[in-house]
């Protein structure tokens, strides 16, 4: 099976409470999401996970303050010698804005989600605001439904809870399989001991709780969504 590495960008920091992550638990302690686009290397194709967020305000000192660059998708994508036009395949993790607004700038790209995401993206409960009508618009979309080898080594499992669709990327490294999960999470969602915890925000928390144990047991290296230590890493497997 092929071999890969993850290169994790961080294209955006938003500051929210640590509730919003884990399901009644730790409500009032402020925390930073870092906002990331992974990028696959090992194959023949330039593979994205996600396109982040295209605006975003954060104070000029917040990347030294974390240890990580923040940088604007065009500029993150540069430091791997990249540009959108170079973008062959997108994988969403979900279809929450902040996963996929620089979409319609990868002109070349195949972007692929479920089709239970894109189902709902098209109309959206008023209660999941996060959808944004235009992200798709010009976008060459693959659908795929449920579990899937996209490429040798690179798959995806379904992980529906917090968004009716999320899907969670597999890539197989020299490190083992690493899993970068369908779902807004951060470290806390996965103690060491004991059973993940499911996300704060969810549209099922039943299925959300689901996924996030099924992830915690497959994954050698586990990539929460939002996690503080991906940032600071350049390289993952």
């Amino acid at each position: 099976m092929k071999e890969y590495t993850i290169h994790p960008l961080v294209v955006g920091v938003n500051e929210t409470d640590q509730g919003v992550m884990t399901y009644l638990r730790d409500y009032g302690k402020r925390i930073y999401l870092p906002i990331y686009v992974f990028v696959i290397k090992g194959g023949d194709k330039n593979i994205l996970v996600d396109t982040g967020l295209e605006q975003f305000v954060v104070a000029d000192d917040l990347g030294e303050k974390l240890g990580m660059d923040i940088l604007e998708f065009e500029d993150a994508l540069a430091t791997q010698g990249l540009e959108p036009k170079d973008i062959d395949v997108i994988i969403h993790t979900h279809l929450h804005n902040d996963h996929c607004e620089n979409d319609y700038k990868c002109e070349n790209a195949k972007v692929y989600m479920q089709q239970a995401e894109f189902d709902f993206f098209q109309d959206p409960h008023p209660i999941d605001h996060r959808y944004y009508p235009d992200v798709l618009d010009d976008v060459d979309v693959e659908i795929i439904s449920g579990d899937q080898e996209l490429f040798d080594g690179i798959s995806v499992i379904f992980s529906p809870g917090h968004s009716v669709g999320g899907q969670s990327v597999c890539v197989n490294t020299k490190q083992g399989k690493a899993v970068i999960t369908g779902f807004c999470a951060n470290e806390k969602n996965f103690p060491e001991a004991g059973p993940a915890v499911a996300p704060g925000v969810h549209i099922d928390v039943r299925q959300a709780y689901d996924s996030a144990q099924k992830i915690k047991t497959d994954a050698d290296i586990l990539i929460p969504l939002h996690a503080m230590w991906v940032g600071r890493e350049s390289v993952i497997g």
